[in-house]
């Protein structure tokens, strides 16, 4: 914006009262005084007007020492060609002085832009370190940014699944579109939107939060009235209000998940200590209560209804130490004592062994087993694997409905045995969740702790195979694939026809 009229007047203003000055104090005039005096009112109409009024200043200066000072007075004639000289000097040093006085003022008002921003950015970061957690975070860049550039600002970050979402009250309504500007400049890492290259029809301008991790989110801002950021030095203010804002949330952002890790350490060490004691505690008076069941139940001088009470307590304590047996077994697995010794076991034998520790609660139940008798030999250990086929047919025997189905088959360097159920099957979502210690299907009836399947996968892992759930789509219920790499092959067994001479 340039001076105005009033400008213009003070520096003729000033001119006259050079003149004024020169009449008063030179009755008998040095000219060299009064050009002197002149070039002192047009540094002063430099220096507070700006350079044209220090121009038309130094015109005027010209003209009044001319018409004053020089005979012939009161004309613009000039008989003494020497004062040409004069004039052009006058004029000259008039105008230098005016494109200096003009290079320092535009320096002075760089120098006040620059430490406003500096003040800025200090009080943005001062702030952004004095607040803790992210949502207060966003909250106060949300105001720092707003009060510099005089619109209204937004913060978004993606939530699980990628898309944007403004943290906290949304600054400005954000359309589909908006989003959609807004997602742009998440995924490509560039600015869009309003005043950009890319998008420029978009009402806000948009800004990705980089931080040292790579993009977190992006920050919008809607101007109210002329943007004020589409200048190029505003614009890197924004970009570095922008980088300010990002590294101070990916901060607050790696603090609060590193306090929610420490937490959930802290809770599952305590968890696991709290097992581990119960688990151990149990096992000497269950042992007791086990044995005077079992020399009950071996006495013959029991009535039928205390023979079958005997019978009770010893069914229900077995069903006991096999959650102490769980117990344990998920504690061994976490502190990570847990030791495979692994022999080569034919997979009929195992399930056979699994079957029958589970007679009881498999009575009457429909129970079809289906191994090849080519299937080779696996190479686990063979207490730990029964303990995890035990846990997989209780399971199925729990909640499943008959007939339960064992298969096994070999395909390459795998061995793979399944077990299916016609029951209710495996609700949505929690194909991978049941495998979580203390984690049970929303519907699931009976007893049990949520620890037969973790454990089941913590076995199979330790072995080094994998194991999934899924649903059967055609007959119902669910499905349990238990993969085991075959390794080498077994050794083979001597030559009895021909024995090795000893």
């Amino acid at each position: 914006k340039g001076p105005g009229p009033s400008a213009y007047a003070w520096a003729t203003a000033a001119v006259a009262a050079a003149t004024g000055v020169s009449h008063f104090f030179f009755r008998h005039p040095d000219l060299a005084d009064i050009v002197m005096v002149y070039l002192l009112a047009i540094v002063l109409v430099a220096t507070r007007l700006g350079r044209w009024p220090s121009l038309l200043a130094s015109l005027l200066s010209v003209a009044a020492f001319d018409w004053f000072f020089i005979p012939p007075y009161q004309t613009f004639a000039v008989t003494d060609f020497r004062h040409v000289g004069t004039f052009g000097v006058m004029l000259l040093v008039g105008l230098l002085i005016s494109n200096l006085t003009e290079r320092i003022r535009q320096q002075a008002r760089l120098a006040r832009a620059r430490e406003q921003r500096t003040q800025a950015l200090y009080k943005l970061s001062e702030e952004l370190a004095r607040t803790g957690g992210s949502s207060d975070l966003v909250a106060s860049a949300i105001h720092n940014i707003a009060e510099q550039f005089q619109g209204r600002s937004t913060v978004m970050l993606p939530d699980p699944e990628g898309r944007l979402v403004p943290s906290g009250a949304a600054g400005f309504p954000l359309n589909p579109q908006e989003l959609g500007v807004a997602q742009w400049a998440m995924e490509h890492g560039e600015a869009a939107g309003m005043g950009t290259g890319t998008l420029p029809g978009a009402s806000a301008t948009y800004l990705p939060l980089k931080g040292a991790s790579g993009v977190i989110g992006v920050m919008g801002l809607l101007p109210e009235g002329a943007p004020r950021w589409i200048e190029p030095d505003n614009l890197r203010l924004l970009e570095a209000f922008a980088n300010q804002t990002a590294l101070a949330i990916e901060r607050a952002l790696l603090a609060e998940r590193a306090g929610e890790a420490h937490r959930l350490a802290d809770e599952e060490r305590l968890r696991s200590a709290l097992l581990s004691s119960v688990s151990h505690d149990l096992r000497t008076p269950l042992g007791g209560i086990m044995g005077a069941a079992t020399t009950l139940l071996a006495g013959k001088q029991l009535s039928p209804e205390s023979r079958e009470l005997a019978q009770t307590i010893q069914e229900e304590s077995q069903r006991m130490h096999r959650l102490v047996t769980n117990l344990l077994d998920i504690t061994r697995l976490e502190s990570g004592s847990l030791k495979v010794g692994k022999e080569w076991v034919p997979m009929e034998e195992l399930v056979g062994s699994a079957l029958a520790r589970l007679e009881g609660a498999a009575a009457g139940r429909d129970i079809r087993v289906d191994l090849p008798p080519d299937l080779p030999m696996a190479q686990v250990d063979p207490a730990l694997f029964e303990q995890a086929l035990v846990n997989l047919l209780e399971n199925a025997l729990r909640h499943g409905a008959d007939p339960i189905e064992i298969k096994a088959w070999a395909s390459g360097a795998s061995l793979t045995l399944s077990i299916g159920d016609r029951g209710p099957g495996i609700p949505e979502g929690f194909e991978e969740r049941i495998f979580d210690k203390l984690v049970r299907g929303p519907e699931a009836k009976g007893g049990g702790a949520g620890l037969g399947l973790a454990i089941c996968r913590g076995i199979v892992e330790a072995h080094g195979g994998s194991i999934r759930a899924s649903n059967r789509h055609h007959t119902g219920g669910a499905q349990f694939y238990v993969t085991l790499p075959l390794g080498e092959a077994p050794p083979a067994p001597p030559d009895e026809e021909n024995p090795m001479e000893g």
